[in-house]
Protein backbone atom coordinates (compact mmCIF):
# COMPACT_ATOMS: atom_id res chain seq x y z
CA UNK A 1 0.00 0.00 0.00
CA UNK A 2 1.72 3.38 -0.80
CA UNK A 3 2.11 6.40 1.51
CA UNK A 4 -0.28 8.15 -0.83
CA UNK A 5 -3.08 6.11 -1.29
CA UNK A 6 -3.13 5.58 2.49
CA UNK A 7 -2.94 8.98 3.67
CA UNK A 8 -5.56 10.66 0.83
CA UNK A 9 -7.66 7.82 0.08
CA UNK A 10 -7.63 5.02 2.94
CA UNK A 11 -7.14 6.72 6.43
CA UNK A 12 -10.28 9.25 5.88
CA UNK A 13 -11.80 6.27 4.56
CA UNK A 14 -11.27 3.70 8.02
CA UNK A 15 -11.47 6.73 10.32
CA UNK A 16 -14.73 7.17 8.98
CA UNK A 17 -15.63 3.63 9.16
CA UNK A 18 -14.48 3.50 12.99
CA UNK A 19 -16.35 6.79 13.89
CA UNK A 20 -19.69 5.49 12.10
CA UNK A 21 -19.43 2.64 14.14
CA UNK A 22 -18.65 4.94 17.44
CA UNK A 23 -21.99 6.71 17.02
CA UNK A 24 -23.90 3.37 16.34
CA UNK A 25 -23.27 3.00 20.07
CA UNK A 26 -24.52 6.27 20.90
CA UNK A 27 -27.81 8.03 21.69
CA UNK A 28 -28.96 11.42 22.49
CA UNK A 29 -28.97 10.73 25.91
CA UNK A 30 -25.51 10.20 26.08
CA UNK A 31 -25.21 13.65 25.97
CA UNK A 32 -28.26 14.27 28.21
CA UNK A 33 -26.19 12.32 31.00
CA UNK A 34 -23.80 14.89 32.05
CA UNK A 35 -26.78 16.06 34.52
CA UNK A 36 -27.15 12.78 36.14
CA UNK A 37 -23.35 12.15 37.17
CA UNK A 38 -22.38 15.88 36.16
CA UNK A 39 -19.40 15.37 38.94
CA UNK A 40 -17.73 12.37 37.27
CA UNK A 41 -18.42 13.79 33.87
CA UNK A 42 -16.76 17.05 34.56
CA UNK A 43 -13.62 15.18 36.31
CA UNK A 44 -13.13 13.40 33.08
CA UNK A 45 -13.46 16.54 30.60
CA UNK A 46 -11.05 18.55 32.89
CA UNK A 47 -8.61 15.58 33.04
CA UNK A 48 -8.95 15.47 29.06
CA UNK A 49 -9.02 18.36 27.36
CA UNK A 50 -7.25 20.48 30.59
CA UNK A 51 -4.97 18.36 32.10
CA UNK A 52 -3.90 15.53 29.10
CA UNK A 53 -2.38 18.09 27.10
CA UNK A 54 -0.43 19.94 30.09
CA UNK A 55 1.11 16.13 30.98
CA UNK A 56 1.73 15.52 27.00
CA UNK A 57 3.44 18.79 27.34
CA UNK A 58 5.65 18.15 29.33
CA UNK A 59 6.50 14.83 28.78
CA UNK A 60 7.38 15.83 24.97
CA UNK A 61 9.74 18.56 26.46
CA UNK A 62 11.65 16.67 28.63
CA UNK A 63 11.80 13.39 26.95
CA UNK A 64 14.97 13.09 24.14
CA UNK A 65 12.81 13.68 21.35
CA UNK A 66 12.76 14.74 17.21
CA UNK A 67 10.68 18.12 16.90
CA UNK A 68 8.41 15.63 14.69
CA UNK A 69 7.90 13.21 17.27
CA UNK A 70 7.12 15.92 20.10
CA UNK A 71 4.52 17.28 18.01
CA UNK A 72 3.16 13.99 17.40
CA UNK A 73 2.76 12.97 21.23
CA UNK A 74 1.29 16.44 21.33
CA UNK A 75 -1.74 15.93 18.62
CA UNK A 76 -2.08 12.74 20.16
CA UNK A 77 -2.75 14.08 23.41
CA UNK A 78 -5.29 16.56 21.80
CA UNK A 79 -7.44 13.65 20.60
CA UNK A 80 -11.02 12.79 22.50
CA UNK A 81 -10.97 9.04 23.69
CA UNK A 82 -12.31 7.23 20.22
CA UNK A 83 -14.42 3.70 20.67
CA UNK A 84 -11.21 2.02 21.65
CA UNK A 85 -11.92 3.68 25.15
CA UNK A 86 -15.62 2.19 25.04
CA UNK A 87 -14.79 -0.92 24.05
CA UNK A 88 -12.14 -0.96 26.91
CA UNK A 89 -14.71 0.09 29.78
CA UNK A 90 -17.03 -2.59 28.82
CA UNK A 91 -14.37 -5.05 28.40
CA UNK A 92 -13.31 -3.92 32.07
CA UNK A 93 -16.68 -4.37 33.24
CA UNK A 94 -16.36 -0.23 33.95
CA UNK A 95 -19.09 2.43 33.74
CA UNK A 96 -19.81 2.16 29.91
CA UNK A 97 -22.12 4.57 29.82
CA UNK A 98 -19.79 7.60 31.57
CA UNK A 99 -17.00 6.12 28.94
CA UNK A 100 -19.58 6.44 26.03
CA UNK A 101 -20.50 10.04 27.55
CA UNK A 102 -17.49 11.38 27.92
CA UNK A 103 -16.11 10.25 24.62
CA UNK A 104 -19.66 11.93 22.83
CA UNK A 105 -18.70 15.26 24.72
CA UNK A 106 -14.83 15.20 24.18
CA UNK A 107 -15.31 14.65 20.41
CA UNK A 108 -17.87 17.57 19.64
CA UNK A 109 -14.91 19.90 22.31
CA UNK A 110 -11.87 18.49 20.49
CA UNK A 111 -13.25 20.33 17.04
CA UNK A 112 -12.07 23.56 18.63
CA UNK A 113 -9.17 22.29 20.68
CA UNK A 114 -6.88 20.44 18.28
CA UNK A 115 -6.21 23.26 15.83
CA UNK A 116 -5.13 25.71 18.51
CA UNK A 117 -3.17 23.38 20.27
CA UNK A 118 -1.44 21.71 17.72
CA UNK A 119 -0.26 24.86 16.26
CA UNK A 120 1.16 25.76 19.33
CA UNK A 121 2.86 22.84 19.51
CA UNK A 122 4.42 23.60 16.20
CA UNK A 123 5.38 27.20 17.04
CA UNK A 124 7.02 25.51 20.30
CA UNK A 125 8.72 22.10 18.89
CA UNK A 126 9.38 23.26 15.48
CA UNK A 127 9.30 27.04 15.30
CA UNK A 128 10.41 28.37 12.03
CA UNK A 129 11.32 24.58 10.81
CA UNK A 130 7.74 23.76 10.67
CA UNK A 131 6.61 22.71 7.23
CA UNK A 132 3.27 23.37 7.41
CA UNK A 133 0.11 24.89 10.16
CA UNK A 134 -3.38 23.59 10.49
CA UNK A 135 -5.43 26.56 9.54
CA UNK A 136 -8.20 26.61 12.36
CA UNK A 137 -11.49 27.42 10.64
CA UNK A 138 -10.48 24.78 7.40
CA UNK A 139 -9.03 22.41 10.13
CA UNK A 140 -12.48 22.38 12.17
CA UNK A 141 -14.91 22.04 9.26
CA UNK A 142 -12.49 18.93 8.06
CA UNK A 143 -12.42 17.22 11.71
CA UNK A 144 -15.87 17.88 11.72
CA UNK A 145 -16.33 16.09 8.17
CA UNK A 146 -14.25 13.04 9.05
CA UNK A 147 -15.02 12.57 12.82
CA UNK A 148 -18.57 14.27 13.75
CA UNK A 149 -20.38 13.96 10.88
CA UNK A 150 -19.93 9.95 10.49
CA UNK A 151 -20.88 9.92 14.63
CA UNK A 152 -23.84 11.51 13.79
CA UNK A 153 -24.89 9.28 10.94
CA UNK A 154 -24.19 6.16 13.24
CA UNK A 155 -26.47 8.11 15.85
CA UNK A 156 -29.12 8.18 13.12
CA UNK A 157 -29.15 4.68 11.70
CA UNK A 158 -29.05 2.99 15.47
CA UNK A 159 -32.19 5.47 16.40
CA UNK A 160 -33.71 4.34 13.48
CA UNK A 161 -32.99 1.07 12.62
CA UNK A 162 -32.19 -0.34 16.17
CA UNK A 163 -32.54 -4.22 15.44
CA UNK A 164 -29.83 -4.02 12.70
CA UNK A 165 -27.62 -1.78 14.71
CA UNK A 166 -27.51 -4.76 17.32
CA UNK A 167 -26.97 -7.52 15.06
CA UNK A 168 -24.31 -5.52 13.20
CA UNK A 169 -22.52 -4.04 15.85
CA UNK A 170 -20.38 -6.82 16.79
CA UNK A 171 -19.21 -6.74 13.45
CA UNK A 172 -18.58 -3.13 13.10
CA UNK A 173 -15.97 -3.70 16.11
CA UNK A 174 -14.29 -6.13 15.13
CA UNK A 175 -13.72 -4.58 11.25
CA UNK A 176 -13.57 -0.72 13.59
CA UNK A 177 -10.11 -2.53 15.14
CA UNK A 178 -9.04 -4.48 11.88
CA UNK A 179 -8.76 -1.14 10.51
CA UNK A 180 -7.23 0.61 13.45
CA UNK A 181 -4.35 -1.74 13.21
CA UNK A 182 -3.97 -1.38 9.67
CA UNK A 183 -3.70 2.44 9.98
CA UNK A 184 -1.11 1.95 12.50
CA UNK A 185 1.32 -0.49 10.73
CA UNK A 186 1.02 1.86 7.65
CA UNK A 187 1.94 4.65 9.99
CA UNK A 188 5.34 2.91 11.22
CA UNK A 189 5.38 0.90 8.01
CA UNK A 190 5.90 4.63 6.22
CA UNK A 191 9.02 5.54 7.94
CA UNK A 192 10.31 2.11 8.08
CA UNK A 193 13.80 2.99 7.57
CA UNK A 194 14.02 4.74 10.54
CA UNK A 195 11.42 3.08 12.72
CA UNK A 196 14.04 0.93 15.52
CA UNK A 197 15.47 4.74 16.20
CA UNK A 198 11.64 6.30 16.35
CA UNK A 199 10.62 3.47 18.73
CA UNK A 200 13.48 3.71 20.89
CA UNK A 201 12.72 7.70 20.74
CA UNK A 202 8.85 7.88 21.19
CA UNK A 203 8.48 4.19 22.70
CA UNK A 204 9.63 5.48 26.48
CA UNK A 205 7.56 8.73 26.10
CA UNK A 206 4.24 7.12 24.63
CA UNK A 207 4.30 4.57 27.17
CA UNK A 208 4.87 7.41 29.77
CA UNK A 209 2.38 9.37 28.45
CA UNK A 210 -0.24 6.39 28.82
CA UNK A 211 0.78 5.16 32.24
CA UNK A 212 1.12 8.97 33.68
CA UNK A 213 -2.36 10.20 32.40
CA UNK A 214 -3.98 6.84 33.79
CA UNK A 215 -2.78 7.26 36.96
CA UNK A 216 -3.22 10.49 36.98
CA UNK A 217 -6.67 10.83 35.91
CA UNK A 218 -7.68 7.54 38.31
CA UNK A 219 -6.12 9.95 41.46
CA UNK A 220 -7.98 12.85 40.67
CA UNK A 221 -11.55 11.30 40.58
CA UNK A 222 -10.95 9.22 43.63
CA UNK A 223 -9.57 12.49 45.22
CA UNK A 224 -13.09 14.17 44.20
CA UNK A 225 -14.24 11.17 45.59
CA UNK A 226 -16.06 9.53 42.68
CA UNK A 227 -16.95 5.71 43.14
CA UNK A 228 -14.32 3.28 42.08
CA UNK A 229 -16.09 2.09 38.33
CA UNK A 230 -16.33 5.64 37.35
CA UNK A 231 -12.52 6.45 38.64
CA UNK A 232 -11.36 3.74 37.17
CA UNK A 233 -13.42 4.67 33.90
CA UNK A 234 -11.97 8.15 34.12
CA UNK A 235 -8.52 6.81 33.88
CA UNK A 236 -9.39 4.74 30.87
CA UNK A 237 -10.68 7.64 29.50
CA UNK A 238 -7.36 9.46 29.85
CA UNK A 239 -5.09 6.82 28.74
CA UNK A 240 -6.96 5.74 25.53
CA UNK A 241 -6.70 8.18 22.79
CA UNK A 242 -7.74 8.43 19.44
CA UNK A 243 -4.67 7.00 17.56
CA UNK A 244 -6.18 6.92 13.88
CA UNK A 245 -7.53 10.42 14.11
CA UNK A 246 -3.82 11.54 15.35
CA UNK A 247 -2.24 9.71 12.19
CA UNK A 248 -4.88 11.49 9.86
CA UNK A 249 -3.88 14.94 11.32
CA UNK A 250 -0.08 14.09 11.24
CA UNK A 251 -0.34 12.46 7.53
CA UNK A 252 -2.95 14.02 5.67
CA UNK A 253 -2.07 15.77 2.47
CA UNK A 254 -5.06 18.48 3.75
CA UNK A 255 -3.51 18.44 7.46
CA UNK A 256 -0.02 18.39 8.20
CA UNK A 257 1.59 16.29 5.95
CA UNK A 258 3.78 14.81 7.86
CA UNK A 259 4.70 11.28 7.92
CA UNK A 260 7.16 11.26 11.14
CA UNK A 261 4.15 12.66 13.36
CA UNK A 262 2.45 9.94 12.66
CA UNK A 263 5.28 7.82 14.68
CA UNK A 264 4.44 8.67 18.24
CA UNK A 265 0.32 8.22 17.89
CA UNK A 266 1.29 4.64 15.99
CA UNK A 267 3.10 3.56 18.53
CA UNK A 268 1.28 4.93 21.51
CA UNK A 269 -1.49 2.75 19.49
CA UNK A 270 0.28 0.00 19.89
CA UNK A 271 1.38 0.48 23.51
CA UNK A 272 -1.98 1.22 24.82
CA UNK A 273 -3.42 -2.35 23.56
CA UNK A 274 -0.84 -4.06 26.09
CA UNK A 275 -1.41 -1.54 28.92
CA UNK A 276 -5.10 -2.00 28.43
CA UNK A 277 -4.52 -5.72 28.26
CA UNK A 278 -3.21 -5.86 31.45
CA UNK A 279 -6.07 -3.71 32.85
CA UNK A 280 -8.82 -6.00 31.27
CA UNK A 281 -6.53 -9.35 33.12
CA UNK A 282 -6.57 -7.69 36.38
CA UNK A 283 -10.31 -6.64 36.27
CA UNK A 284 -11.69 -9.62 35.29
CA UNK A 285 -9.53 -11.44 37.66
CA UNK A 286 -10.44 -9.28 40.76
CA UNK A 287 -14.16 -9.47 39.79
CA UNK A 288 -13.93 -13.53 39.82
CA UNK A 289 -12.19 -13.60 42.89
CA UNK A 290 -15.07 -11.20 44.72
CA UNK A 291 -17.59 -13.30 43.11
Amino acid sequence: MESNFLTAVFLPLALGIIMLGMGMTLTLGDFKRVVIFPKAVGIGLFMQIILLPIIAFGIAYLFPLTPELAVGIMILAVCPGGATSNLISHLCKADVALSITLTAITSLVTVLTIPILVNFSLDFFMGITQPKKLQILDSMVKIILITVVPTALGMVINQRFPHFTRKSLKAVNIGSAVLFVVVVLGAILAEKENIVAFFAQAGPAALALNLVTMFVGYSLARSFGTNERQSFTISLESGIQNGTLGIAIATSPLMLNNPEMAISPAIYGLLMFFTAGILIFISRRGRAAAA
